[in-house]
């Protein structure tokens, strides 16, 4: 039982600091008017981060992470939505994957 409630204390920790953060940042930004080069940037955060998390997946996993690494990185560069970039890669690994196994 001890080790499921360092589990759960931690789930519960992890989760009370992204909404801190994320009020935090609400709360500090409440009389800024966000537009120009600082929404721009606050619009490149997101693909930023999942960026950060996929890439060392995709280069040390092996040819079929790779090779759909690449193909979700062309669709993204067609400026297709995140969602539809995620999914062509999600798809595409499975489908590499299962065929060079």
């Amino acid at each position: 039982m001890n080790g499921d409630m360092s589990f759960y204390l931690t789930v519960l920790v992890l989760g009370l600091a992204t909404y801190g953060s994320r009020t935090l940042g609400y709360w500090l930004l409440r009389g800024v008017a966000v537009e120009g080069r600082m929404k721009a940037a606050m619009d490149a955060v997101p693909p930023a981060i999942l960026t950060a998390v996929i890439a060392p997946a995709v280069f040390l996993q092996g040819l079929p992470e790779m090779l759909a690494g690449a193909v979700t990185l062309a669709v993204a560069l067609m400026r297709a939505p995140l969602l539809v970039s995620i999914a062509t890669g999600m798809a595409s690994v499975v489908l590499l994957r299962h065929l060079l196994g």
